[in-house]
């Protein structure tokens, strides 16, 4: 019976670590701007949503710099323009730009970022698309972001 309890028990937290594990993304970057993930769900269950972004390059940010944008679909072209008029120090972004749900800093080649946010800023019936705001990127380096039950 102890035996059992136990199994049970250690069931329990490995679920609940893969539970916690769908709220959040790694997300790779390279020197060849593309990102390795094309479409991104998230689960209604999640309260927030973390993305790890990660430039496994070797270039800096101000030759090969990468971040992850996400914004409202209608509102890409927009928040891109503005971004690039914003300039490096900028990270390519507007500052206080109310279009932008999340952004991470912009990293060169071996440089990390993350950026947690509410998951209450997103509805599930809007488009989502994230993106690289740095000039010329967003061709390549753009996919979906996707709420989902």
């Amino acid at each position: 019976m102890f035996r059992k309890s136990l199994i049970a028990v250690a069931l329990s937290l490995v679920s609940g670590v893969a539970s916690a594990a769908t709220c959040s993304i790694d997300i790779n970057s390279n020197d060849a701007m593309q990102f390795d993930t094309k479409s991104i769900e998230v689960s209604k269950e999640c309260t927030e949503f973390t993305v790890n972004l990660h430039h496994v390059g070797k270039m800096p940010k101000n030759v090969m710099g990468h971040n992850w944008v996400l914004v409202k679909t209608p509102d890409l072209q927009g928040v891109s323009s503005d971004g690039l008029k914003a300039g490096l120090a900028s990270d390519y972004l507007k500052a206080d730009d109310s279009r932008i749900i999340a952004h991470t800093k912009l990293i060169g080649g071996g440089e990390t970022d993350s950026i947690t946010f509410p998951i209450s800023a997103l509805n599930g019936t809007d488009a989502y698309t994230f993106f690289c705001s740095f000039p010329g990127h967003q061709a390549l380096m753009k996919g979906t972001l996707k709420l989902v039950d």
